[in-house]
């Protein structure tokens, strides 16, 4: 079992591309490839799967399987590794909040959204909508006073709510 042909020659050419170029805050990447996508489909699956597992399934040896893990963990394509946690009865609301203020305020508004441990995510997209914001509350009645508190911070203008009704695994 091999990385894969010429796959140490590209990272080598990236890497040497990357220190060449002035830039030293930037970690040298290699292009992710097949392998790589199979690792990462495997880990997102079960961040627990053992080295040894996911060298079976992509036909890779262990130490290949785990140089490409550092590298994706060193690249920044690789995260961090969570625990899925399910909220007591196991019976969570999910729902994505479209917030809608005046004026720049992103960053005060994420740093709000931290008091929520609900809150598992917040975005800023492009188009109308300011803010886009991720909530697994255990009750509708917990993500209703979310709601609420968001609704009274200053500036915010409005606020769409958009239940979860179904999810698939990637």
């Amino acid at each position: 079992m091999v990385a894969g042909p010429g796959h140490a020659d590209r990272c080598q050419t990236v890497a040497n591309d990357r220190q060449n170029d002035g830039n030293h805050f930037n970690p040298p990447r290699c292009p992710v490839d097949k392998f790589d996508r199979q690792i990462l489909a495997l880990l997102r699956a079960d961040a627990r799967t053992s080295v040894s597992q996911i060298a079976r399934e992509v036909n890779l040896s262990r130490s290949a399987v785990s140089e490409r893990i550092h590298r994706l963990e060193q690249d920044g394509v690789i995260q961090g590794y969570h625990a899925h946690i399910a909220e007591p009865g196991n019976g969570a609301v999910k729902a994505f909040l479209e917030l809608f203020y005046k004026d720049n305020r992103c960053a005060e508004y994420v740093q709000l959204m931290r008091a929520f441990s609900e809150i598992r995510r917040c975005c800023g997209i492009s188009g109308e909508t300011d803010m886009l914001v991720y909530v697994e509350a255990p009750s509708m009645e917990r993500l209703s006073e979310i709601r609420g508190e968001i609704e009274r911070y200053p500036g915010i203008q409005k606020i769409k709510t958009h239940m979860v009704v179904q999810e698939w695994a990637m």
